[in-house]
């Protein structure tokens, strides 16, 4: 990966994750930007998020997928890019999974 994708990958990271703490109205419920990969081309952006209690995965997938185009716009608005990707929104489960792992272990 270019360093120059690897820049937006960490701003969009970054400016999502404000953008989804000011905006997203889901209480009780944390959402974490874990990981932005943009494509070469810049096109398409997979952003990896985690969710807080998982119960609420399903709900903060939809609500994010419903305000990606608002979050483009401001996106386009704050920072210098002038084109911006569109997202791809995925469950980073590793966190979970690493819970599973410790589990088997600890029951070992």
């Amino acid at each position: 990966m270019n360093k120059k994708v690897s820049q937006i990958n960490e701003l969009l990271r970054e400016e999502l994750a404000l953008l989804i703490e000011e905006h997203l109205e889901l209480p009780g419920v944390m959402i974490t930007v874990t990981g932005v990969d943009c494509s070469e081309d810049l096109n398409h952006a997979r952003i990896s998020v985690s969710v807080l209690p998982e119960k609420y995965t399903g709900t903060a997938l939809k609500s994010l997928k419903k305000h990606a185009n608002a979050f483009s716009k401001v996106l386009m608005k704050n920072t210098r890019l002038r084109h911006i990707p569109r997202f791809d929104w995925r469950v980073d489960d590793t966190e979970v999974r690493a819970a599973e792992i410790d589990e088997l272990f600890k029951r070992i």
